[in-house]
């Protein structure tokens, strides 16, 4: 009987190099082995999957609290009194990190299915874990800048649950590469059919996963509720100054059919539009009056606050990167914008056929108009010649206060049993949209509370709300809301059924990869090489191990024969057995 020796025939592989090289600068073969990875390897790769899960929280809380960027910055500016995009300087370093992180993630795996020790270079365990502590810190610094966001992202995976559910679903079918190569090999092991068992559990639990979605937008489209009226926050503070007669004009280009303003009484009783305490941010108070640039801007008179300009702060600080878009008649436009009075504003409301939502803030203590600050109010709705049907106000006032504002519909911006609504004759409500859940908006609709959803800048969430059945939404960005709602119920089965075909696709493909392997034989493999190899292939190495056809182990007086000018090698044998 004729004992084969086992034949070695290398090949290069561009792909290993490729993945063992970057992830740990093992470039060569012979730096390479297919041994079980340290301790210590093992443990670094717990703190890569660790870092990547915390910076995947962390990027994706930053993807849903995009809808409040505005805000954020306001929080910062109240700090530091200085206003800036401070956005930026976060989301530039979380994109470079969540890439790294995520592109070590994907080397690491290939590295398990390709039966690769695991070797991180010392480079990446440095960017590792200068990464995980540079999140850490962003962590800590955001729950004392802007601790209140965190309640949005339990109310933002009702929201975007759909949407998670395409990006996990994507992610499962992803690993079937990874599992159906691990499970499909000749020698068979209990791990094996666990892993593989595990993998099928959590599969069918991702594709059922909508049947528990309390998500409103898979329903019935018949029971859709009209489609909610946009309200101008500020006008659209995106496109122009806030709280300026060009802002609230582009609001009502884009599609708002209400304006939302901030009020302020000046010291002489006249309202007037400001969101901030002080003229500093918004107006050129700092130089025409640098010496009480810090004082509150309900201290000002009308004729100074009209004296100054509130549009040339846009134009320089560019806070939502949108100048560049702007014609050279707008810029002129919005560089010469005053201080807008509230009748100015309500008088272009008027003209426009929308409606007023006021959010004023009572003068302080020492302020003359404090007590007196309702009825300047309705002074200047009266003067404006609008109905007062069509002015809502939200104040920061007790109730004994509120009820003064007669002839106006009240509102509140807090969430209210429906018997403190009856008792203070409140007609509607301004809720934050982390505040505002489906059961609490339709539990409000059923008692003729109309509710509206402030702070909605994104369409997703415009869409959610929608379905929700709310009857208005007040937004920065009203040019970025859009008539449409996603056809969930159809993305769902069609991705189900991808994903399915996908996955059977691949392990049907990857079994046969295997089984290919394994049918041939040593002879067959010899006279492939020989009849396939050409001149060209001579610095070609390839490396597959055929081990012999006995199973009673290798002669050790077998050797291998090179033939250089063939390329190739054959083996002599080191004996007959009988």
């Amino acid at each position: 009987m004729v004992k084969h020796q086992p034949l070695q025939v290398y090949e290069k592989q561009l792909f290993v190099s490729f993945v063992t090289g970057i992830y740990g600068c093992r470039w060569k073969r012979y730096q390479r082995s297919q041994e079980d990875s340290s301790r210590w390897e093992c443990t670094w790769f717990i703190i890569l999957c660790s870092s990547f899960l915390l910076v995947l929280f962390w990027a994706y809380f930053w993807l849903v609290a995009q809808n409040d960027f505005n805000e954020f910055n306001w929080s910062v500016y109240n700090r530091s009194g200085a206003w800036s995009d401070e956005t930026i300087p976060i989301l530039a370093p979380t994109t470079v990190g969540f890439s790294y992180i995520t592109f070590l993630m994907i080397l690491a795996l290939f590295h398990i299915s390709l039966g690769q020790q695991l070797n991180l270079y010392w480079v990446h365990k440095i960017g590792v874990l200068a990464t995980l502590f540079t999140t850490i810190s962003g962590v800590v610094s955001v729950d004392d800048i802007w601790g209140d966001e965190w309640d949005i992202l339990l109310v933002s995976l009702q929201s975007t649950a759909p949407f998670l559910h395409i990006g996990a679903l994507a992610t499962v079918t992803a690993i079937s590469w990874l599992v159906a190569g691990y499970v499909v090999r000749r020698d068979r092991s209990n791990f094996q059919v666990t892993v593989l068992v595990i993998y099928i559990i959590i599969l069918l639990a991702v594709y059922l996963a909508p049947l528990t979605f309390s998500c409103p937008c898979i329903m019935d489209r018949h029971t859709l509720r009209p489609r909610p009226d946009i309200i101008g926050r500020r006008g659209a503070p995106m496109l122009a100054p806030e709280n300026t007669i060009v802002s609230f004009n582009r609001a009502l280009q884009n599609g708002a059919s209400s304006l939302e303003a901030d009020v302020t009484i000046s010291v002489d009783g006249v309202p007037f539009l400001m969101r901030d305490r002080t003229l500093r941010r918004t107006t050129d108070v700092g130089k025409v009056f640098p010496a009480r640039q810090f004082e509150d801007a309900s201290l000002f008179n009308w004729t100074e606050i009209h004296s100054l300009n509130a549009g040339q702060w846009f134009l320089k600080s560019d806070p939502y990167w949108t100048v560049e878009t702007l014609t050279a008649r707008d810029r002129l436009r919005i560089g010469n914008q005053t201080v807008c009075s509230l009748v100015d504003m309500l008088r272009l409301a008027a003209r426009a056929n929308s409606s007023a939502l006021l959010d004023i803030r009572r003068p302080p203590p020492e302020h003359p108009r404090h007590r007196s600050w309702f009825m300047d109010t309705l002074w200047a709705v009266q003067k404006a010649g609008i109905s007062p049907k069509r002015v809502r106000t939200v104040t920061w006032t007790p109730d004994t206060d509120r009820g003064r504002v007669r002839g106006l519909p009240q509102s509140a911006n807090e969430k209210l049993s429906l018997e403190e609504i009856r008792q203070r004759g409140i007609t509607s409500l301004t809720l934050h949209y982390s505040k505002a859940s489906h059961t609490d908006i339709q539990e409000y609709l059923a008692h003729n509370v109309s509710v509206t959803v402030s702070a909605v800048n994104a369409p997703w969430l415009y869409s959610v709300l929608w379905c929700s059945g709310v009857s208005s939404v007040s937004s920065d960005a009203p040019q970025v809301l859009r008539k449409s709602r996603s056809a969930y119920r159809f993305i769902w089965f069609s991705s189900d059924l991808v994903s399915i075909a996908l996955v059977i696709g691949i392990f049907c493909f990857q079994k046969w990869k295997m089984s290919g392997m394994q049918n041939y034989n040593p002879e067959q493999i010899v006279l492939s090489a020989v009849a396939n190899r050409t001149n060209r292939d001579l610095n070609v190495m390839k490396e597959k191990l055929i081990f012999s056809e006995l199973n009673n182990g290798l002669s050790s007086t077998e050797d291998i024969s090179l033939f250089p000018e063939n390329g190739y090698a054959i083996y002599s044998h080191g004996g007959l057995g009988d």
